[in-house]
């Protein structure tokens, strides 16, 4: 950390030249994929650009700032090719972890900053900034007393030097302020979905095409309407005859979408690959399985995979704002995915004994259930014991992840399609 910056013109032009970098820097954004410039944005022209002068100024409340979270919510709007609302970029501005993009505000995170740096440095820069001496107890005690009635208690122990701690009460107080703007189920069970564990995984993914991983530019701005409950399109009528709304809500549940039926098979490759890589031979779509009855897993594991049984899986994946779900999916994440589960379980509850059954129940949104959850930690788990790499777990949700934000965008775009037999000869 470098010296503290006074609150004249020296600050005043580093904060012009951070905002006029960014500004500078959105209509190139615009020039690069999105999933690129969607990353780029939040990890290094976002806060991260800004953070030395945050944890360096006591000025916590500089005019710039505001500029600077304003053309950073302009970089996103033209990244995503979406208009953002009030609330919507509230919830942008929160962790990836908590429901939001990870773009996270400069006002938000100028008090911490500074304070957790101040009480990190304090006994280096008096013993080192002689003829600047750090600030004065009286102006850092105001600067927390302004805290405390806005948050509360401050952190204490050793937590007082770390930002994420002042950052908590901030975070929780957008998150109520973003839940409260919600008005139906559907704005509910949107949010409830962002929140589940793995569902921004799509985001922290690298672009590598060679492996499958990049997005194209329309799925990365369905995978964001999709997380903040923006409109995708403009209501029309579905191939099949049905009418799609504003969200494309009836896109992802066609019964005559042959998206569904490519999505399922590009999990089942997923959960197969990772499969053979971590040491286990399978077969799919064994039959005999349950005699009398024509029913087949997706796969079997040829060696026993737990309590000396073979696994058999099948995957489901479900869709939380379905009409028949939404109710449920606003009240508790992931709820279509275990429902999901539980009918996967009753179609093969007469395996043979020697087998254990494994739904792999997922849903459009990036959620799953808990035990699906479970069993791919353990596949992840087992990967990592064959190629010693530790984020083994990573990288196969990051996978999964991709693939049904992929997916979500075929599965709308089959819905613009024409209908064949209805056009003129």
């Amino acid at each position: 950390m470098g010296a503290p910056i006074d609150s004249g013109l020296a600050l005043d032009a580093a904060w012009k030249e951070r905002c006029d970098d960014l500004s500078n820097a959105i209509p190139k954004l615009m020039n690069l994929p999105s999933q690129d410039a969607l990353i780029i944005l939040r990890s290094s022209l976002g806060a991260p650009k800004v953070q030395h002068l945050l944890r360096s100024s006591t000025v916590v409340n500089h005019p710039e700032i505001t500029r600077f979270d304003s053309l950073q919510r302009a970089a996103l709007s033209s990244v995503v090719n979406a208009e953002l609302s009030d609330n919507n970029w509230i919830q942008s501005s929160l962790p990836i972890r908590e429901g939001g993009l990870g773009l996270r505000r400069a006002g938000d995170a100028a008090t911490p900053s500074y304070l957790a740096s101040m009480y990190s440095t304090l006994p280096l820069q008096e013993s080192i900034l002689t003829n600047r001496p750090a600030p004065s107890p009286t102006e850092l005690s105001d600067i927390i007393d302004k805290w405390t009635t806005t948050h509360g208690c401050p952190p204490s122990g050793n937590n007082v030097t770390k930002q994420s701690e002042w950052m908590k009460p901030i975070t929780s107080k957008s998150k109520a302020a973003c839940v409260s703007f919600l008005t139906n189920e559907r704005e509910l069970a949107t949010f409830r979905a962002a929140e589940m564990r793995h569902s921004g995984d799509w985001m922290l993914t690298l672009p590598i095409s060679s492996c499958g991983l990049r997005l194209g530019d329309d799925a990365v701005r369905i995978a964001v309407a999709l997380r903040l409950g923006l409109n995708i399109c403009l209501p029309h009528q579905c191939k099949c005859g049905s009418e799609v709304d504003a969200f494309g809500s009836h896109a992802f549940i066609c019964k005559h979408a042959s998206g569904k039926g490519a999505r399922h098979a590009a999990i089942n490759d997923i959960i197969a690959r990772a499969l053979t890589a971590s040491g286990t031979p399978i077969t799919r779509e064994p039959t005999g399985l349950i005699r009398g009855v024509g029913k087949r897993p997706d796969g079997l594991t040829l060696v026993p995979w737990r309590q000396g049984k073979s696994l058999a899986w099948d995957a489901t994946i479900s869709t939380p704002l379905a009409a028949s779900y939404v109710v449920a999916s606003a009240r508790n994440a992931g709820s279509s995915a275990e429902a999901a589960e539980l009918k996967k379980n009753a179609k093969y509850a007469y395996l043979c004994p020697d087998i254990s059954f494994q739904a792999v129940a997922l849903d459009s949104l990036g959620g799953s259930s808990q035990a699906t959850t479970s069993f791919i930690n353990d596949l992840g788990r087992r990967l990592t014991a064959i190629t010693s790499e530790p984020k083994e777990t990573a990288f196969l949700w990051q996978r999964i992840l991709i693939c049904l934000t992929r997916f979500n965008a075929v599965m709308l775009s089959e819905s613009f399609k024409e209908n064949l037999c209805d056009r003129d000869e």
